[in-house]
């Protein structure tokens, strides 16, 4: 199975839910999904002074992509703050996170086998 065939649609039409973590907060706008492997195509966005600290430093079994849209964040690992039109790549296992931002931030992500 693979992400769903999709034309030109206004991502507007696709609502923001909250993500797995349960933190109102940090909410997903998910694009395409594959149902088989759980990769999606989406825009996350954290609000202002949200903190993703109680999920810990993220590592994922697929390879993500990551284009910072507008805001930025702090990768607390790291102390390292990113800004609008930085993009990340990166390979299943990489750890990342966790996160909080001031300002808030708003992502576009791709992720794949």
């Amino acid at each position: 199975m693979s992400k769903p065939e999709s034309e030109f649609f206004p991502v507007s039409d696709v609502d923001f839910t909250v993500c797995p973590g349960d933190d109102p907060k940090i909410t997903e706008r998910v694009l395409a999904r594959d149902p088989e492997t759980g990769v999606a195509t989406r825009i996350l966005r954290y609000e202002p002074g949200a903190d993703s600290t109680p999920m810990g430093v993220q590592r994922h079994d697929f390879w993500e992509e990551v284009y910072i849209l507008e805001g930025s964040f702090t990768d607390l690992t790291l102390g390292k703050t990113f800004t609008a039109g930085m993009y990340a790549c990166r390979p299943p296992g990489m750890p990342h996170g966790p996160w909080r931002t001031d300002e808030g931030v708003v992502t576009f992500e791709v992720r794949y086998r």
